[in-house]
């Protein structure tokens, strides 16, 4: 059966670490690139033996990813985050996947389970999500151009993945807070770079559209409290993003 590398980027994931690798114990590779921890997450990481774990400066999502791909021993790797989990129905058609000679694909795309806590989220526009995780790397890339939300360029044929990728990704309202705060000043500095202005449309107005958005639209009254937590946090992510955009632009 064709080889399977897993691939993980980490900062300040300490708590996720020890489920994590547990979790990834049915590939034949595991390594993890940590952008200099202060938690404990790259000491905690070393007590691992069995993984590969390296510290690497943090520039922007792309160019960890990246880098992750170049230290891969497998052409075939399956790129995950901390606080997501493998489901035992996943591995085995990942598995099955990998064993098919006549396969096609070089990349498939997995659907998400998001959680808030552990309670499930069954709108708020995660219901559509979806993203590049088992992949080919002598066929596919992060294109650099895209910073923040990573696009994968894949060269050739792409699938989708029968079973769901679960995503822990917001602990509580704080956690979930900082973690919109990080995207929004990574945004702005790629606006920035690209000259773009901060107008009244988009410093009052798309905040509110956002939230529109997510809370009505793509049916984040149907997750209830939780529904309006994530639909007020994503309004204050592209309010963050256009007040540090501001900042950027005044200090030039």
């Amino acid at each position: 059966m064709t080889k399977l590398t897993a691939l993980v980027i980490t900062y300040n994931e300490v708590e996720n670490i020890d489920g994590l690798i547990n979790n990834l114990s049915f590939a034949d590779e595991c390594i993890v690139v940590d952008s200099f921890s202060t938690d404990g997450t790259y000491e905690k990481l070393k007590t691992h033996k069995h993984i590969t774990t390296y510290q690497h400066a943090f520039k922007n999502f792309a160019h960890q990813k990246n880098y992750a791909l170049s230290l891969a021993n497998n052409d075939w790797v399956l790129f995950v985050d901390a606080d997501e989990r493998v489901p035992e129905k996943l591995k085995t058609e990942i598995t099955q996947i990998l064993s098919n000679p006549e396969n096609s694909c070089v990349a498939y795309y997995s659907k998400f389970q998001y959680y808030y806590g552990k309670k499930p989220i069954r709108f708020s526009g995660f219901q559509t999500a979806k993203s590049y995780r088992l992949f080919r790397v002598s066929k596919c890339k992060y294109n650099p151009e895209k910073p923040v939300h990573e696009e994968l360029l894949v060269n050739g044929k792409s699938g989708l993945l029968s079973h769901k990728i679960q995503h822990y990704s917001f602990r509580d309202y704080r956690h979930y807070k900082e973690k919109m705060k990080r995207y929004a000043h990574l945004k702005a500095i790629e606006l920035h770079k690209k000259g773009k202005k901060v107008t009244f449309f988009k410093k009052h107005l798309k905040p509110a559209y956002r939230f529109f958005n997510h809370y009505l639209l793509r049916l984040g009254i149907l997750d209830g409290k939780i529904g309006y937590i994530i639909s007020k946090l994503n309004a204050y992510e592209v309010k963050e993003r256009f007040k540090e955009l501001n900042r950027l632009n005044n200090n030039r």
